[in-house]
């Protein structure tokens, strides 16, 4: 017999249903004395929804901004700082919860979406301090950046086989924008150039290279597989 509510099983004896309290009764079957499916004390499980849980995320984020705001109005009667709050807690937010609302979310809508987000806090930065370097700076080291992380998480996703080329091509782009930097710090700030970004560039491009190298080579990649335990 099942409790025509839930659907769970039921002992023949069972008067009502244990899980959901549902009166359980049917003429035609004779009840003969057995023992319960269930122990009397029986108290199910509850499990929280997946909506649930996104509501009570959703309001511990929304506590500290709270915090921030009333505080920032109260003590300078205007906002100051609290907006910096509010960007960092909603971008944040956005890389942390935003895709567990889905159920295999996609990094070439996720990835580009969190760095726009990151330019867009930039930008105000930029306007709040009157500054003049988003669009000779940051809009462009941040658009290079999120480009080659967006097209190696998509490849990575998607990609069956070749993960080490992927990887290997990401460092090495990775080596070239500690260049990139460089020279938009030159262009934006008219300092001169002295060569630091050499330093973190070059292990990096060596480190792409020896990847590839290793994805070409089977002996390289069973090597690495033994060493590794893979």
């Amino acid at each position: 017999m099942y409790c025509a509510n839930c659907g769970v099983k039921l002992a023949d004896t069972e008067q009502r249903c244990p899980l959901c309290g549902t009166e359980a009764y049917h003429p035609d079957i004779e009840r003969p004395e057995v023992d319960p499916l269930y122990p009397k004390d029986f108290v199910p499980k509850r499990e929280l929804s997946k909506t649930t849980i996104h509501i009570i995320l959703f309001t511990l984020f929304l506590i500290p901004i709270f915090i921030c705001l009333y505080s920032d109005l109260y003590i300078n009667r205007h906002m100051t700082w609290s907006p910096y709050v509010l960007f960092s807690l909603s971008i944040a937010y956005v890389i942390i919860i935003v895709p567990s609302w889905f159920k295999r979310p996609t990094p070439a809508v996720f990835v580009p979406l969190d760095f726009i987000l990151v330019a867009l806090f930039l930008q105000y930065i930029n306007y709040a301090t009157n500054g003049d370097w988003f669009l000779t700076l940051a809009f462009p080291l941040v658009g290079y950046l999120g480009i080659i992380v967006t097209a190696a998480a998509v490849l990575l996703y998607y990609l069956k086989k070749g993960h080490l080329y992927v990887v290997g091509g990401f460092f090495i782009a990775l080596g070239l924008y500690m260049d990139i930097i460089e020279l938009f710090l030159m262009v934006t700030f008219k300092v001169n150039f002295d060569g630091w970004s050499l330093y973190p560039m070059i292990p990096l491009v060596l480190l792409g290279l020896s990847m590839i190298a290793i994805s070409i080579s089977r002996n390289a990649r069973a090597i690495l597989a033994r060493k590794l335990h893979f």
